[in-house]
């Protein structure tokens, strides 16, 4: 180990240079990286509604359509309007009344409830079916074209439209979410930090972790957009201690080097990776639990995280420590007094005074608990972004205009009679909140033949193995009564086909809501198991991994709480991801805190004065790490108009210092109470009290002889 940190003083430069070149391929990787912006493609392949997008993608060679809406327009206008619609790459076909009858044959022709359901007023009903997959790049890119060609007061739904609007405003803010945070981060080091330059270092040596970490998510093929939005971001937040560390442990050194400065940061090298091994080990713990998720976006927020974590840690005792030997001069030359006072006075008047955060423990507990069990979450996707987007805007005319909210997709076997087909089509339509089913059986009557019907739409409709049906529901995505109406159109459909499948956007979210449930306990139990294993081995100790988990786990439990108390709707993701985070990037704190008081018991410090000394060498690395991951997610949660985004990074600035207040004001007491448990189960106490005893003698003996 001691070699590693001459090693990287000696081939400084040589790293600088690396470092640089390192960013052109990084660069590139970044901009050919493809971004996910459907966050039902995360959901597992082998279940029920997956399978049928994927028949329905390869065998009918569609998986995407749009509901549009029409207003004040001509059926003369319209039809000229759906021609120019089908002209446009990967529109496979527009479905309206006019492509069912000739706009000059009365509509009174086709069944009441189906021309009521395609036109109403001056209102006319649009279904758009693609050849590409709901979110593919093919489908955007035809969703962005029809927007050019429709006429004005057209308004396109459905997910491919929320997925394109999405994929917009993201591209438009992740840029300014680095930026806000990058600033806000700077002011924070300014203040706390004693030099003007190092904080533009630390955010250099970090940027380039950054680069390298989103350039190599390529060899995943894509990312998430949710991913994608917070990757630099709290990548900047978890990874800032660990400069920190060693600029301190540098200036350390220095004092005690005799002017050597290269021998000073070789020490500091080394003091740092050993010290943040353990650190950097817990947060990625908290990663690498998101990847125990079924709902796949875990693992991709996991893998690109946990993967961010390790290129931080290696830039930080490899390129920053280039860069502060290189700037030295610099570095002193803009040199200040750091803006945070002695913290000695303050840790003796809270250790002093624990009993009474004990007391406010206790009173806490049961309401965060019981809050954070039940805060109300949000899944229908277009509830987290704008309502002045074109597709949200469009999903209120749907509702406005024909009392529509979801649209779902039936494949049945092609082979069943026409009795069977209209047998379940009418049991469906005598189900709450149906309000047509739309297939070829139930458009076909007395009056209205098969041979009516455009062969391209019959065509499009069926095919040797399966036939496809769309039920419009009057139901939003993600309410209880759309997934009652879902389980009863199953119950129907299993009746007259059991290979028979109902997708669409309202059950794969009947789908998620499921999954999400369960992956909420696992990634919990998952991250709390690994996170207490790695305190076990850090600090050789059988007591203290309940302890500090038990710490940082009440201030999750207070941060999960207050959306309940103050009737937020928390995105689904964020009751399943910020826990784990937060428990990750911030039992550090506490770590941090229980080893100085480790070190200060083994040295025979009597239990009182090994906590205030461990407090006070503690609290301002504690004060000025929460600082920073505040600065770095609070901007981005005021700004982001995604309010999945927005959320998320709330709670993490929000859980950072909560953290912060609970292992300064909570943790030395629990130290105080679990002296004698901690003393007896950890390794390393041997002769402590021996050594602690003899200490208090000696004392004792020589103020008697001063006296």
């Amino acid at each position: 180990m001691k070699g590693f940190g001459k090693g990287v003083v000696k081939f400084r430069i040589p790293i600088l240079i690396i470092a640089m070149i390192l960013l052109i391929p990084s660069a590139i990787g970044y901009f050919n990286t493809r971004t996910n912006y459907d966050i039902l493609t995360y959901l597992p392949k082998e279940i029920e509604t997956m399978k049928g997008q994927d028949i329905l993608a390869k065998d009918f060679g569609t998986g995407a359509f749009s509901m549009i809406v029409v207003e004040h327009a001509k059926d003369k206008e319209i039809k000229e309007m759906a021609k120019k619609m089908e002209e446009v790459d990967h529109v496979k076909l527009v479905l309206w009344y006019g492509s069912l009858i000739d706009i000059s044959i009365p509509e009174d022709i086709l069944p009441t409830k189906y021309s009521k359901a395609l036109k109403n007023g001056d209102a006319t009903l649009m279904i758009a079916i693609f050849d590409t997959t709901m979110s593919s790049d093919a489908t955007m890119k035809a969703i962005e074209d029809l927007r050019e060609v429709v006429t004005d007061h057209t308004y396109l739904s459905g997910m491919s439209a929320i997925v394109v609007d999405t994929k917009n405003l993201s591209d438009r803010e992740v840029p300014i979410y680095v930026l806000i945070a990058v600033s806000l981060c700077l002011i924070i080091l300014f203040l706390t930090m004693d030099s003007f330059l190092i904080p533009i270092l630390f955010l250099f040596s970090i940027g380039c972790a950054v680069v390298y970490n989103l350039g190599s998510n390529i060899f995943q093929g894509e990312i998430s957009y949710v991913t994608k939005a917070l990757a630099a971001v709290l990548q900047l937040a978890v990874t800032m201690d660990y400069s920190i560390f060693l600029w301190h442990s540098y200036s350390a050194e220095k004092e005690v080097s005799h002017g050597d400065k290269k021998l000073a940061m070789a020490n500091a090298i080394n003091e740092t990776l050993a010290s943040v091994v353990g650190s950097s080990i817990t947060t990625m713990a908290g990663f690498v639990a998101l990847m125990f998720m079924s709902f796949t976006l875990g693992l991709d927020l996991g893998i690109v995280m946990a993967k961010g974590v390790l290129l931080g840690v290696l830039s930080c005792v490899t390129l920053l420590p280039s860069l502060i030997l290189t700037l030295d001069k610099a570095i002193e030359k803009t040199s200040h007094k750091a803006l945070i006072p002695n913290m000695e006075k303050v840790s003796r008047f809270i250790v002093k005074r624990s009993y009474i955060f004990l007391i406010l423990f206790f009173i806490l507990i049961i309401p965060a608990f019981y809050g954070q069990a039940h805060n109300e979450v949000y899944y229908n996707l277009d509830s987290s972004l704008p309502k002045d987007l074109p597709s949200v805007q469009a999903n209120d005319k749907l509702m406005e205009n024909f009392e529509m909210n979801s649209t779902h997709m039936v494949l049945m076997d092609s082979h069943l009679s026409g009795k069977e087909v209209k047998a379940f089509t009418e049991e469906v339509e005598k189900v709450k909140g149906v309000k047509a089913v739309v297939g070829l059986s139930s458009l076909v009557g007395p009056l209205f033949p098969e041979e009516f019907l455009p062969t391209k739409l019959t065509k499009n409709l069926s095919n040797d193995e399966y036939q496809l049906i769309f039920i419009l529901s009057e139901y939003k995505v993600a309410t209880d009564e759309v997934n009652a109406q879902c389980d009863a159109i199953n119950e129907i459909l299993d009746k007259y086909d059991e290979k028979g499948m109902l997708i669409g956007e309202a059950p794969c979210t009947q789908d998620l809501i499921k999954i999400t449930d369960h992956d909420f306990k696992v990634v919990n139990s998952v991250s709390i198991i690994l996170v207490g294993v790695i305190i076990l081995l850090v600090l050789r100790s059988l007591s203290l991994p309940f302890l500090l988990v038990a710490v940082i786990e009440f201030a999750i439990f207070i941060n999960m709480a207050i959306p309940y108390y103050t009737g937020q709707i928390l995105p689904f993701v964020a009751s399943i991801v910020i826990g784990t985070i937060q428990l990750g990037s911030t039992v550090d704190y506490a770590i941090l805190m229980t080893n100085k008081y480790r070190v200060g018991r083994m040295n025979g410090k009597e239990k009182f004065d090994a906590v205030c000394s461990a407090l006070n060498d503690s609290m301002n690395s504690i004060i000025v790490s929460a600082l920073s991951f505040f600065a770095a997610t609070i901007g981005v949660a005021l700004y982001s108009k995604i309010d999945m985004v927005a959320t998320l990074c709330s709670l993490m600035a929000r859980g950072a210092i909560i953290s912060m207040f609970v292992v300064i004001l909570l943790l030395p007491a629990v130290l105080r109470v679990f002296d004698p448990l901690i003393m007896r189960t950890s390794l390393g106490f041997k002769g402590a009290i021996q050594r602690a005893k003899e200490r208090r003698e000696s004392k004792k003996l020589e103020n008697q002889t001063n006296e």
